[in-house]
């Protein structure tokens, strides 16, 4: 994919403030979300990988210098010490974690009243060695209310030569939601 098809994965679910970029490996969706924010918007880019983070922290400033990101060498199944967001993106990482509803529960708790998440993911419902645990749209629209997120809607879909198509959704969440 081009950065075009990620800023349009995302156009439609970004509002601006304070987003967290959970799993953002080389960072393709954290510069997607620092064109889309502008000098208006911060995020929190987390990532394991320390190296991907600095590679993610050299592409920000050379293509969206006035963006605000800072970058956490974390992994998003712990507790992280996070603001209050306005958003999460979480971006072909869910697939990771077999346990989605706990580790959804948990993250969610770091939305503010009426935040959004973003889910950026694979349309199917298995998986293999590189994907192992994807959750398809259908899947997704029974899952997010079971978590307390509302008023799922698809944002757009782009065809993907490992499992059939990526799709983005948006979702409604947060304490007191």
């Amino acid at each position: 994919m081009r950065h075009a098809d990620h800023v349009e994965l995302l156009r439609g679910g970004v509002t601006p403030g304070v987003w967290a970029d959970l799993g953002s490996g080389d960072g393709a969706f954290t510069l997607a979300l620092a064109d889309l924010l502008g000098a208006a918007g911060r995020i929190h880019s987390i990532d394991r990988d320390a190296r991907a983070l600095r590679d993610q922290r050299r592409a920000v400033a050379s293509r969206f210098s006035e963006a605000a990101v800072e970058y956490s060498a974390a992994d998003f199944t712990m507790p992280l010490e996070l603001p209050p967001l306005d958003g999460i993106v979480m971006a072909n990482s869910l697939h990771f974690e077999r346990d989605k509803e706990t580790l959804l529960r948990r993250l969610l708790t770091h939305l503010k009243p009426a935040g959004r998440f973003v889910l950026v993911e694979y349309d199917a419902d298995h998986g293999n060695a590189w994907v192992p645990y994807p959750v398809s749209f259908a899947t997704w629209l029974s899952l997010s209310p079971r978590v307390g997120l509302e008023d799922t809607r698809l944002l757009g879909s782009v065809p993907s030569r490992f499992l059939g198509s990526i799709y983005s959704a948006v979702s409604v969440g947060g304490p007191g939601r």
